[in-house]
């Protein structure tokens, strides 16, 4: 089965965010189920920057006014075509906002363009290759099964994933005539409260929907967690699909991992003392046995962050430390920044993102904070499994699908692999803190939980054999 995967990121190329892990993952994972998958980007400086040897396979000379050349490379196993258009994608930001963090005035072309190439490439313009089946990603793909209805590819089944349904590409309802689209489509699929939505669209048009964990299609049905969209969700239930994450096994594995201090396995878990020393080094943080919690977010209400920096000084009373990594909202930042420096040597703090120093809080924090108020599947808690890095959770979406809680018949059953809590609450943060704290204090709960958690399979086995499985009812059910 050929399948084209249309997404804004791809790891390890561009990434923001779990998207691009999914991206980079899931067709890996697919081709062990005779799944041939090609990833349509945009042209990010980046992308062109990482690949090489690229291949012209098409040109454009009007996708929306604007001239664009379709490449080809593979890169690290992935197949690729790359959408370079230099108008819209050679920026010095990233691949949604300048360097000062806004956003760009025409995203809303920049993302149209990609899902119209989408499109065409459905409808066949590559002479030796037509896919199957198109699989969008989130709003920024979100039209390219709409021009796909509305054009030359309605024949051709699609499938759209929500990885976040709070982010839904609403824009202006008086761009909709420069997307070159029939009248009738924005009523039959783009207006939304007077203006377009383009994850609405995809949601209308395409002939599936999927979501990145069980418990987030449910939530995503309800007014708390639509945000706007269940109704169209609703008229779609039966087409709704939960499918649960995986990670890349090879990336994330403590024992080959590069960007640690020393590897290890669930068989000599002392072996993780190095990257606890590697990291409080890195951090300043005091040496004491108290455990270590870290905080790998983008640092937003979304993510619970408020939360946490009403907790920190609880973290320090309890006898523990906090290592953070993320950046996001300047106010939760400056925060977060003010309790680093209240508590030098319990907290510590770098603004921004660094992939290797991510691998290296995992293997050497004794637990991992999560305290989403919602969160469609979450990667961290998964990485966190398979390092060894107790999960600390607020229960909803997929971080309640993916982690157990450590209550007494979970213990006693030694089938524990977490802590989860109410989200929204700092008392329930509190109080779960608390209780990892005491856990910790027992070398042999807490080993336990360590083990178990890298027992659980956090790989795309299962949830790729899933998709192959969709898609083949897909193609075989026909338009």
């Amino acid at each position: 089965m050929k399948v084209l995967s249309v997404a804004s990121e791809l790891y390890p190329l561009v990434k923001t965010g779990g998207l691009a892990d999914v991206a980079g993952a899931l067709p890996l994972a697919l081709a062990a189920h005779g799944v041939e998958t090609k990833t349509l980007v945009p042209g990010y400086p980046a992308v062109l920057k990482a690949l090489g040897n690229l291949v012209k396979r098409k040109e454009f000379t009007d996708l929306l006014g604007e001239e664009a050349v379709l490449l080809e490379a593979k890169h690290e196993g992935i197949d690729i075509l790359v959408l370079d258009a230099p108008a819209l994608f050679e920026r010095a930001g990233g691949p949604y906002v300048d360097p000062n963090s806004r956003d760009y005035a025409d995203n809303w072309k920049r993302f149209a363009v990609l899902s119209k190439a989408g499109a065409e490439i459905a409808a066949g313009v590559l002479p030796d290759w037509q896919p199957d089946l198109v699989h969008a990603h989130d709003w920024q793909s979100g039209l390219t099964p709409v021009y796909m209805r509305y054009g030359e590819a309605s024949e051709r089944p699609s499938l759209v994933t929500i990885h976040n349904i709070a982010f839904q590409g609403q824009f202006s309802a008086d761009l909709f005539p420069q997307l070159g689209l029939p009248t009738h489509a924005f009523w039959e699929a783009l207006e939304y409260y007077g203006t377009i939505s383009f994850l609405k669209g995809g949601l209308v048009a395409a002939h599936a929907i999927s979501t990145v964990s069980p418990s987030y299609a449910e939530e995503i049905l309800t007014p708390a967690f639509g945000m706007g969209l269940e109704g169209v969700i609703a008229s779609r239930a039966d087409d709704l699909y939960g499918i649960v994450n995986g990670i890349d096994a090879t990336v994330w594995n403590p024992a080959t991992d590069k960007h640690i201090a020393q590897t290890y396995a669930s068989a000599a878990l002392k072996k993780r003392q190095a990257n606890r020393d590697a990291l409080a080094a890195r951090f300043s943080l005091d040496t004491d046995d108290g455990p270590i919690f870290c905080v790998i977010s983008r640092l937003t209400w979304q993510k619970g962050m408020d939360l946490l920096a009403e907790v920190t000084d609880t973290i320090v009373a309890a006898g523990a430390k906090l290592v953070i990594l993320g950046s996001g909202d300047h106010a939760l930042e400056s925060s977060l920044l003010a309790a680093t420096a209240r508590h030098k040597g319990r907290i510590g703090m770098v603004v921004g993102y660094d992939e290797p120093l991510s691998h290296l809080m995992q293997a050497g924090s004794d637990a991992i904070l999560i305290p989403s108020r919602f969160e469609p599947c979450g990667l961290t808690q998964l990485y966190g499994l398979r390092y060894g890095c107790v999960p600390v959770v607020a229960r909803t979406g997929g971080l309640a699908d993916t982690i157990i809680d450590a209550n007494e018949a979970a213990i006693a059953a030694q089938a524990a692999t977490g802590i989860k809590f109410v989200p929204g609450s700092a008392d329930a943060l509190r109080s779960a803190i608390r209780r990892a704290t005491r856990l910790h204090s027992s070398a042999k709960i807490w080993s336990q939980l360590q083990k178990q958690g890298m027992k659980s399979d956090v790989s795309w086995g299962k949830s790729a054999e899933r998709y192959a499985e969709l898609y083949q009812r897909l193609v075989s059910k026909g338009p």
